[in-house]
């Protein structure tokens, strides 16, 4: 049987939860929903499956030592660190290659660093179905979240026929993906029931994903081929990935890959899931007081509803005043105060404190 391996990626920046999340210290190396890191829970929730030592971390140059420090389970070798962002798709073809080496026959997952799932053996039993399902057939497996409400902030997939179970799970073609959808359209979506959101989960073997790579991005892969020679001839990654990475094309894997195949299947998720993706999330995952505001950290309230509050500094205190609806995240060297209906708008403040003079510091 080939090997199976975990490719994380966690390179995001993080900016809409400022000012916790910096740079040099993002959302995925936070514990910002449980108590260790969100990329630290990710890979616990592995255990049984794969081994630690078969995850490949795949983020920045700037975070690499991060996430060694949060994670050091990991083997050093397989945290990558990528001299400049270029998508998704490099991402995955720079994966290709590095679990190629390892095994040319073996299958890999691609996930996203900082979902919330609560439920781990669900999560584990539906990858070994996906697993399953792309050791036996060259297909694309992904993973569809099944829809609870009428969300606009997720792609959807919608499924189509059934091609069989998998490790006593169904496998479905994909139909089609969708764009985040407007609110009415989200709601039709809900009520067909075939619909599901898009966790950006994708599971194949070297390969499948190689014939998709060469069909679909040819000029991307290879140039990602100067990498994979430089390596065989013993040079150091980082100084292949400082000479190469740059030049490679900015593009989704979705848009470059997933979308234009025509072998795509999907495992219904056996898990709970939540992408988090801004302030307000968080207190989706935490009790809330009578009036309903979510705390973490040491806080007073009074004539006050439905707030959140975070401020892991045990020896700081924030108190709130008849105020309603607000997000207060206090950290060593900054405050954010920031209506729930302004949390989209975080990432576009944190560009804005880029053009001054304190960017370095408070990123």
């Amino acid at each position: 049987m080939s090997k199976r391996f975990v490719v994380i990626m966690a390179g995001g920046r993080g900016e809409r939860f400022w000012p916790e999340s910096r740079i040099a210290r993002p959302k995925q190396l936070l514990p910002i929903v449980g108590d260790k890191a969100m990329l630290a829970q990710t890979i616990d929730r592995l255990a049984g499956l794969v081994s630690a030592k078969d995850v490949f971390v795949i983020t920045n140059a700037e975070q690499r030592d991060a996430v060694l420090e949060v994670c050091p389970e990991l083997d050093p070798n397989k945290v990558i660190g990528e001299p400049i962002g270029r998508d998704t798709a490099a991402a995955v073809g720079l994966a290709t290659i590095l679990v190629r080496r390892e095994d040319p026959q073996a299958s890999f997952a691609m996930l996203p660093a900082d979902a919330v799932i609560h439920n781990a053996a669900g999560l584990r039993d539906t990858l070994e179905s996906a697993f399953a399902a792309a050791e036996a057939q060259p297909v694309l497996a992904t993973i569809g979240i099944t829809a609870s409400f009428p969300a606009t902030g997720y792609g959807y997939i919608q499924q189509g026929a059934a091609m069989g179970d998998y490790a006593e799970r169904p496998v479905y073609q994909v139909q089609r993906f969708v764009e985040k959808p407007d609110f009415q359209t989200a709601q039709n979506y809900l009520q067909a029931g075939n619909y599901f959101w898009n966790a950006g989960m994708f599971i194949w073997s070297v390969p499948s994903i190689v014939a998709e790579l060469e069909k679909s991005t040819p000029s991307l892969w290879q140039a990602l081929q100067n990498i994979d020679q430089g390596l065989a001839a013993g040079t150091d990654i980082d100084s292949l990935l400082a000479e190469h990475y740059p030049s490679l094309e900015k593009i989704s894997v979705d848009y470059a890959i997933i979308e234009k195949a025509n072998n795509v299947v999907m495992v219904e998720s056996g898990f709970d899931w939540d992408d988090v993706g801004e302030w307000p999330a968080v207190a989706r995952h935490y009790p809330a007081d009578p009036d309903g505001n979510v705390v973490r950290g040491q806080a007073e309230l009074s004539d006050a509803q439905d707030n959140i509050v975070y401020c892991r500094d045990d020896t700081h205190l924030v108190a709130l005043l008849g105020v309603k609806d607000l997000i207060v995240v206090k950290t060593d060297d900054a405050t954010l105060v920031c209506h729930k209906d302004k949390a989209q708008e975080i990432k576009a403040l944190v560009n804005k404190i880029g053009v001054q003079e304190a960017y370095k510091r408070l990123m």
